[in-house]
């Protein structure tokens, strides 16, 4: 439920409209297409925690039925989650940490074909990461907190911390914040 909390806490801030997130906040959030995606996956979660494994991958079916966006109850997934836009969106990450944002169509997997979910060849997303649309990351790479993954970008190799991935593949480049918290060259 704190998990849950914290999504839409972050969703109303990040809008610039914070207020006091409770039950009844929650609740209304469920008619939001920005927020019902998360809501639906931390449900598919908590039932694949106390092995309702039916139920969880039900929900995950309907999230992908709706939203279409393809995440397993499996995924360690932290608080904070924004999932703007969801479309073509495949989260089948190893885990992905707090305050991350992943726009539509990208793509979270495994290298080699794994449909039993094995983490180990899967990737880890750090703490207050935002993954641009398109982006593909592949196999066992770990994406550093702080860092951003460019519109289109293919990452095949750890992404450090405070850095941005850009290219196919994807080549690093220093993260430079002016004053204004603008990136700059």
């Amino acid at each position: 439920m704190k998990s849950l909390y914290e999504d839409v806490k972050r969703y109303y801030e990040l809008i610039g409209k914070p207020k006091r997130i409770n039950f009844l906040t929650i609740l209304i959030s469920c008619f939001n297409p920005r927020l019902l995606p998360v809501i639906l996956i931390r449900a598919s979660a908590f039932c694949g925690a106390i092995h309702l494994g039916f139920i969880a991958k039900g929900l995950s079916l309907i999230n992908f039925l709706l939203f279409g966006i393809e995440v397993s109850s499996k995924v360690k997934i932290g608080m904070g989650l924004f999932l703007p836009h969801t479309i073509g969106t495949i989260l089948g990450a190893k885990s992905i940490g707090k305050n991350v944002t992943i726009m539509h169509g990208v793509t979270l997997g495994a290298r080699e074909f794994d449909l039993h979910y094995t983490p180990a060849l899967r990737p880890i997303v750090g703490d207050n990461v935002f993954i641009g649309a398109g982006a593909k990351i592949i196999g066992p790479v770990t994406i550093g907190d702080n860092a951003k993954v460019g519109a289109n970008a293919v990452v095949l190799a750890d992404v450090p911390p405070s850095t941005l991935a850009v290219g196919v593949p994807a080549r690093i480049k220093k993260l430079k914040i002016n004053k204004y918290c603008e990136l700059v060259d």
